[in-house]
Order: structure tokens, then C-alpha cells, then sequence
């Protein structure tokens, strides 16, 4: 098998397996009729299956992990969301995708942060230990204070964190129950925090 048969069988795997998600998740509605208008459906329901496990992607972690064009990612995504199926925002930086009518406002911007390593980090640390200072969170997460401090702005702007009295995240059980239903798309640190929530809370999709 040639280096280029063996990048398109690995895609198509790829798309196999996120399109099973997409057509068996109540989120990706598509209609017969909206399979047939294009006769893409795999792709359609690889991206819908995608999002159902990964909400706040932003276009190239979508493009990127799902082996498509750049323009074939823009046409899929715009005829998604001109279904109703996915619905897009911006969070500054990058405009991100989610299933259509899931996620309120709160829950969006932070998605988008838990789709940062350092934000997510934050996050995670102080669900986990409440009263962690600043120091603390930079020596966790190997980063400087500065960075900590950067984020810390950011997240209070983005109504996540509170530092009034130090730092505590704000609507705590929402963003643990984010953490906890996506942890698979995070990395091995949310995947912990997920274990040791599993007593406190559970999720029924």
C-alpha cells in the first residue's frame, strides 16, 4: 500500500467511527432528505459525531483530526449550521463549533476556555483544591505566576473565575459537569479529576 492509500484508508477509518457517533446521537438530525440533497452525508455525520464528544472545537482541531481539506471542513461546517445542526461563536481568539441549541452562554465560553491547556489546568486544579493560591496553580501547572495571572484576568472577564477572595471558579458544578461528560476530549488530568467526581455527580445525556 502506497503512502497516499494508507492516508486516505486511515481517513476514512476516521470518518467511519466519528460518523457511527453522528448518526446514532439524537444531536446530528439529519433528514433523509438533507442526506440526499449531497450525497455526503459521512463527512456531515463524522463532524456532527465530532462535536457530540468534542463541543467547542475550533475549525482547524476540527479539519485536523478529522483528515479533512480546509475547504471541504468550510462547506461541511456552513451547511451544518444553515441545517441547524451545529451552531458557531467566537470566544476572541477563534470561532468555535457546538450541537445547535445544547449549550447556554455560560457553558460555551467555558467550553472554550477548557479547550486551552492552561485555562483548563486552572480549572481543574481549583474544582479540585478550592483554596489554591495563585503559586500554587503556577507550580501545578509548571508555568510562570505571570501566566497564571494572564488567564486568571481572563477568566474572571469571561465570568468563570472569581478573585474577590482569592480564586474560585464560578458556577463550580456546571464546569465540573463539563469536564466530567467531555473528559475524554481533554487530557489525562481532566480524565483524574472525572474519576474522582464519579461518586459526586453522574450525567444522563
Amino acid at each position: 500500500m502506497t503512502g497516499s492509500e494508507e492516508v486516505d484508508e486511515t481517513k476514512r477509518a476516521t470518518l467511519r467511527r466519528f460518523a457511527a457517533v453522528g448518526a446514532a446521537s439524537p444531536l446530528a438530525r439529519f433528514s433523509e432528505s438533507a442526506q440526499a440533497d449531497t450525497g455526503e452525508s459521512d463527512a456531515r455525520d463524522a463532524i456532527a459525531g465530532y462535536l457530540s464528544t468534542t463541543p467547542g472545537a475550533h475549525f482547524s482541531k476540527i479539519r485536523d483530526d478529522l483528515r479533512l481539506g480546509t475547504g471541504e471542513t468550510q462547506h461541511h461546517l456552513r451547511r451544518l449550521e444553515e441545517l441547524d445542526i451545529v451552531e458557531s461563536y467566537s470566544d476572541g481568539d477563534y470561532k468555535r463549533f457546538v450541537p445547535a441549541d445544547r449549550f447556554d452562554t455560560f457553558e460555551k465560553n467555558a467550553l472554550g476556555y477548557l479547550r486551552r491547556s492552561t485555562p483548563r489546568g486552572m480549572l481543574v486544579e481549583l474544582l479540585r483544591t478550592p483554596s489554591s493560591s495563585a503559586s500554587d496553580l503556577a507550580s501545578a501547572l509548571e508555568v510562570s505566576a505571570p501566566t497564571v495571572s494572564k488567564y486568571a484576568g481572563q477568566l474572571e472577564d469571561a465570568d468563570l473565575l472569581s478573585r474577590t477572595d482569592g480564586y474560585a471558579v464560578e458556577r463550580p458544578e456546571t464546569v465540573l459537569l463539563l469536564l466530567v461528560r467531555y473528559a475524554d476530549s481533554f487530557d489525562e488530568r481532566t480524565v483524574s479529576l472525572a474519576r474522582e467526581a464519579d461518586d459526586l455527580i453522574s450525567y444522563h445525556g
